[in-house]
């Protein structure tokens, strides 16, 4: 086991890291923003005047995207629920709703780029790739726990070169098993073969740190350079302003 250092703060017994993935590792605001234009676009074309509001359901306030919306935190599903949501408030039936905003999400997918050029899209931080290698030296475990998919995981983790550091990645394909649920980072820690309590949770959002609480991690660091807008994180055991201030010691 290992002592990981964050500023002022320690925590002991240390086997593993769960690190978030967009905004933590990977800088996905443009791609994000995007993607969000795309989908209230479409969206738009066959409801029209929900474009606005999906943006701001979304969590897009002009070139940024909120660090605690709905597209830097929720799943897929989240989304769609959501933007299904206000299409119902037209007077859709619910149904209707949903099959509208599905057909929409698919069609903005189609415009987007493959999973690997996504990744291309959404590089990793400065720093983030030294950092990671600086953990796995000293003979943690480390994984990635997400709202995006697990495929979309792998291809960031492949386009990096961290395949052979990197000993897990688990996205939100299940509806059930997703963040904020504390069985999703109790999974996370099964599969990897520790303990919760013996596990670090790293990221940049308020599900991120609820997750962990209720998951009992060992701690929750919380990091402030994902997004432009500032990252509020009270309750974090730390909060880290670059990837270098996490640093361990067996």
């Amino acid at each position: 086991m290992a002592i990981v250092y964050c500023l002022e703060r320690q925590f002991e017994s240390i086997e593993a890291v769960l690190f978030d993935k967009d905004g933590t590792l990977a800088n996905s605001e443009t791609f994000l923003r995007s993607l969000a234009q795309k989908r209230s676009r479409l969206i738009d074309a066959q409801v029209p005047g929900v474009q606005e509001p999906l943006l701001m359901a979304f969590g897009v306030e002009g070139d940024r995207i909120n660090p605690g919306g709905l597209m830097a935190v929720g799943s897929r599903q989240d989304s769609e629920i959501a933007a299904a949501a206000y299409v119902a408030e037209t007077g859709k039936d619910w149904i209707t709703a949903l099959e509208i905003v599905h057909s929409a999400f698919a069609e903005a997918d189609s415009h987007q780029l493959s999973k690997t050029e996504k990744a291309e899209q959404t590089p990793p931080f400065a720093g983030i790739v030294e950092c990671l290698r600086r953990l796995s030296a000293s003979g943690l475990k480390l994984g990635i726990i997400s709202a995006d998919t697990t495929e979309n995981i792998q291809a960031f983790v492949a386009q990096c070169g961290l395949a052979n550091i990197i000993h897990l990645s688990l996205g939100s394909d299940r509806p059930d098993l997703a963040k904020p649920n504390p069985a999703f980072f109790q999974a996370a820690c099964y599969q990897l073969g520790v303990r919760c309590e013996n596990t670090l949770s790293v990221g940049d959002a308020a599900s991120d740190l609820q997750m962990a609480r209720q998951a009992k991690a060992a701690a929750f660091v919380g990091v402030s350079w994902g997004w432009s807008q500032p990252v509020r994180l009270a309750g974090a055991d730390s909060l880290i302003h670059q990837p270098e201030q996490l640093q361990v010691r067996v």
